[in-house]
């Protein structure tokens, strides 16, 4: 019986799509799901929604709660990762602090002192992840779904090298989606390709019937005003290829943007965004949670998009599929460091995930997706080696806030985020 193991499975809305969509296939309707989370009470409510979905789907799987991490491994084939370490708290002062020093930020859930900061409060709880792992069930396969993907990814493959690890984004799939909606053209009928780091990934191949679909998107744009008032728009127009992530995670990697007040203006970038989508997804889990203990059934009725049912699915049955995730540079994208984490096609089937080397990237491409791996790069070596000043140093290179604080401005305002995350940071980087 194949074990799943969900790692803040607390995470509600996100637990009761995967579960969903992994109970939806016949194959898996009699998985065993194992769930983790620290917190009692949003465990029980995972537990709610695992019973009641299986319930709806009419599905028979071993559903068991956990709020140990390692009972919840015993026997896991496939691990999913979905933690929020610190939660909307943490979130909070992720965007309060630096809006004091004048630094917007949008998501900062990847990039900037956002993204660094998030990073080293997971960095600690993947440590000890990846050693249980490593002792309980050192063969399964761990899907990260926790930002900042790409540093969690690089982080994992620096401690961890051993293990089998996967970054699932989502990303690279809606972008298509949507732009195949704005074109007219099904999603299923788009061949295409995407590569680069999560959330700044390119498509370098976008098409239908073997013909490129960048023209009939260029003529939308031209005839289009409103159309072009976006940021990845803006940023296709003046580098030739699309990004795979939307306007406003793009605005915050790069320097040009948010600094500007006409920008903002032009692009209508929605500064300090993810407050108001994170407070949402703290009302939408006690909605879940009374719904429920009422006994209400849950709306399953979506579009099955996530990868880990995808990956899972075809690795216990040998049904070949072609993803994108993220792996560590082993010779797939050769002018990005080796040793990172990149996004890339990969192949999946019984014989486990298979990536495909994509050679060089555009030029143009490859230097933005160099200065967003800087900033990762800086962040997981200040994690390994202990070392404060390379935090420092990491939020120094980062676009968008060297774009808009001094450096005297950037060592303060890390000082300050560090004193207000307290212990969640890693004891050697407090100093």
């Amino acid at each position: 019986m194949t074990v799943i193991a969900f790692l803040g499975a607390g995470s509600v809305v996100f637990t009761r799509e995967l579960l969903a969509d992994i109970l939806s296939f016949d194959e898996l309707r009699g998985v065993t799901l194992a769930l983790h989370d620290i917190d009692p009470e949003r465990l029980e409510t995972a537990e709610l929604i695992a019973r009641r979905t299986a319930s709806q789907l009419n599905a028979t799987p071993k559903i068991t709660a956990h709020l140990d991490r390692r009972q919840a491994l015993d026997g896991a084939d496939f691990v999913i990762n979905a933690i929020q370490v610190g939660m909307y708290a943490a979130t909070v002062r992720d965007f309060e602090i630096p809006a004091k020093y004048g630094l917007r930020q949008t998501i900062a859930d990847t990039l900037g002192v956002g993204g660094i900061f998030r990073a080293l409060r997971t960095f600690p709880v993947l440590d000890g992840i990846a050693a249980d792992i490593r002792a309980i069930c050192p063969d399964a396969w761990l899907l990260n779904y926790t930002n900042p993907m790409a540093m969690n990814v690089a982080y994992l493959g620096a401690i961890a090298p051993d293990l089998n690890v996967a970054g699932l984004c989502h990303s690279v799939f809606w972008t298509v989606h949507d732009l195949g909606a704005l074109l007219g053209v099904p999603h299923e009928e788009i061949d295409y390709t995407g590569a680069g780091v999560n959330h700044q990934a390119w498509l370098l191949r976008f098409e239908h019937r073997g013909e490129s679909l960048y023209p009939r998107l260029d003529e939308l744009l031209d005839r289009d005003p409103e159309l072009r008032r976006r940021v990845r728009m803006d940023m296709y127009r003046r580098l030739g290829w699309f990004p795979t992530e939307t306007s406003e995670h793009s605005s915050e990697y790069v320097p040009w943007y948010l600094r500007h007040d006409s920008e903002i203006d032009r692009l209508r970038i929605p500064v300090g965004d993810y407050l108001g989508i994170s407070a949402d997804n703290v009302a939408q889990y006690h909605q879940t949670r009374r719904g429920l203990l009422a006994g209400e059934p849950l709306d399953l009725t979506r579009e099955a998009t996530e990868y880990a049912p995808q990956v899972i699915h075809s690795m216990v049955t040998g049904t070949p599929r072609r993803i994108h995730a993220n792996l560590i540079n082993k010779g797939l994208i050769s002018n990005l460091p080796e040793g990172y984490a990149v996004e890339v096609p990969c192949h999946v089937g019984a014989d486990g995930l298979h990536p495909e080397p994509v050679g060089d990237l555009p030029l143009q491409c490859a230097a933005l997706n160099r200065t967003f791996v800087s900033v990762g790069e800086l962040t997981v070596r200040a994690a390994v080696d202990g070392d404060p000043r390379m935090v420092r140093q990491a939020a120094m290179t980062d676009p968008n806030t060297a774009a808009s604080l001094t450096v005297d401005a950037i060592w303060e305002l890390c000082d300050e985020l560090t004193a207000a995350h307290g212990d969640l940071i890693p004891p050697a980087l407090r100093g």
